[in-house]
């Protein structure tokens, strides 16, 4: 079983802070916060010091995808599985933890590129959340939702989270496209889990390791009306959608797709399932929804366009 409990914060750059301001706050209904970057977006969901953080930069990239653990003697035991891989592992200093509000933390790089910080003893704020759509947002044991990650090197990364970290399986999806050659398996995507959420992960096959190195995040609110207003709110505010509404086959997800300034997607949804460990086999779903979710209006995403060379 794994050590890690839960996906924790996401750190992302990006060459536009106020219309990243805009999506999570004004329309998505998050609670901005304060932190070190003055220049910098500090999200609430809950009582976490900050779950998303948006700093400027020249360029549209995640900086880091912050895996949560119970405490120092599981964070050390991490450490050490990592280590025994063959996997750099560099200890965050006091003042970058501070940065990230966590009490001690390690960063280290997966397979497909993406860097990966793996924390515990996150610093709270008790203050009261206070959302624009007064939503609850669901996180606790679940984390803070899912992230979907690009590899070009997708055997080892699977390896890495499942192996490794003792991610469990979740399923998987085949990935649309030419048949692969002769004796080689279909491509899919495959989703991974470390609590009752459904994924608290997912990879997929991707033509290029370049940022910004992520798909997409997904985060859950407690109703669909909350989901409603959101959807009214970035339509009002001229935002492109990925996927309209519609219900998930795997997680059973009621969510909509909106594009986010440098290329990848925030999913905002309600009603995930939640998995019973003592029944639960890893399927192949066939759909990615039982209805919904059109794409056809979709711009490509930016880890899925070819780089010209």
């Amino acid at each position: 079983m794994t050590d890690v409990r839960g996906l924790g914060y996401l750190r992302v750059q990006t060459t536009d802070v106020p219309r990243w301001r805009e999506l999570t706050v004004e329309a998505l209904g998050l609670a901005e916060t304060g932190g070190p970057d003055a220049d910098g977006l500090y999200l609430r969901m809950d009582e976490r010091a900050a779950r998303l953080v948006v700093l400027p930069g020249a360029t549209d990239r995640v900086l880091a995808v912050g895996w949560e653990v119970r405490d120092q003697f599981a964070l050390a035991r991490v450490g050490r599985a990592v280590e025994a891989a063959g996997f750099g592992v560099t200890e965050l200093t006091q003042a970058e933890c501070d940065e990230r509000a966590v009490e001690a933390a390690i960063l280290l790089e997966d397979p497909s590129g993406t860097p990966v910080e793996v924390f515990s003893g996150p610093v709270l704020d008790h203050d009261p959340v206070r959302t624009r759509w007064m939503q609850r947002f669901i996180t606790g044991d679940q984390g803070m939702g899912h992230v979907v990650l690009p590899t070009t090197a997708m055997d080892d990364t699977l390896s890495f989270y499942t192996e490794v970290l003792g991610f469990l399986p979740r399923g998987a999806i085949r990935v649309a496209g030419p048949r692969p050659p002769a004796g080689q398996p279909p491509r899919r995507v495959r989703f991974l889990g470390v609590n009752r959420r459904h994924h608290s992960l997912a990879v997929c096959p991707a033509p290029h390791g370049e940022a910004p190195g992520v798909v997409h995040l997904m985060v859950e609110v407690d109703s669909l009306d909350a989901v409603g207003r959101a959807l009214d709110e970035v339509n009002r505010r001229g935002f492109s959608l990925s996927s309209t509404l519609g219900r998930h086959t795997n997680d059973k997800m009621v969510s909509f797709y909106v594009r986010a300034p440098g290329g990848w997607d925030l999913e905002y949804g309600t009603e995930g399932a939640l998995v019973d460990e003592d029944w639960y086999t890893a399927e192949e779903i066939t759909a990615d929804s039982y209805w919904g979710h059109d794409w056809s209006g979709s711009e490509p995403l930016a880890a899925f366009s070819p780089r010209a060379r």
